[in-house]
C-alpha cells in the first residue's frame, strides 16, 4: 500500500512539472501577440513597443531610442523571471502609468513559455546557447 501510494505521489509531481515546464517553441507562438508592438532577435525593427533583446537582467525604461513614460523610466525594476511574469499579467497594476496598453496574459502556462522565449535573447539578439 505505502509503494503504490509512493508511485502515485511521485507521478503526480512529475505531471505537475510538467504542466508547468517552460517550453520555447510554445511561447514563440505567444510571443506572436507581443509581436505587433515588439521585436526580438537579431536587427530588430522599431515599432511601438521597445525591443525584447537582452530583456532578462535589464532595468526597465533603457532601451536606447525608445521613448518610455516616466513610470518606467522611474520605476526601480530589473526584469527578471519574476518581475516579467507580474507585469505581463497585469502591466498597468506593476507600473501604473506605463504606455503599454495590453491588459494582461492571465494564462500561466502561457506567461512561463514566452518567458523561456524571451529570455533566450541576449541584447544583440543572438540566442543563448
Amino acid at each position: 500500500m505505502i509503494r503504490t501510494f509512493m508511485m502515485v505521489a511521485a507521478s503526480v509531481a512529475i505531471l505537475a512539472e510538467a504542466a508547468t515546464a517552460q517550453d520555447v517553441t510554445s511561447g514563440e507562438k505567444v510571443f506572436r501577440q507581443c509581436a505587433t508592438c515588439h521585436a526580438v532577435g537579431p536587427s530588430p525593427q522599431a515599432k511601438a513597443g521597445p525591443e525584447l533583446n537582452g530583456l532578462d537582467g535589464r532595468h526597465s525604461g533603457s532601451v536606447t531610442n525608445y521613448n518610455y513614460s516616466p513610470a518606467n523610466k522611474n520605476s526601480a525594476v530589473v526584469w527578471n523571471e519574476a518581475t516579467f511574469k507580474h507585469y505581463i499579467a497585469n502591466p498597468p497594476a506593476m507600473i501604473p502609468g506605463t504606455k503599454m496598453a495590453y491588459v494582461g496574459l492571465r494564462n500561466q502556462q502561457q506567461i512561463n513559455d514566452l518567458w523561456a522565449y524571451l529570455k533566450q535573447f541576449t541584447a544583440d539578439g543572438t540566442i543563448k546557447n
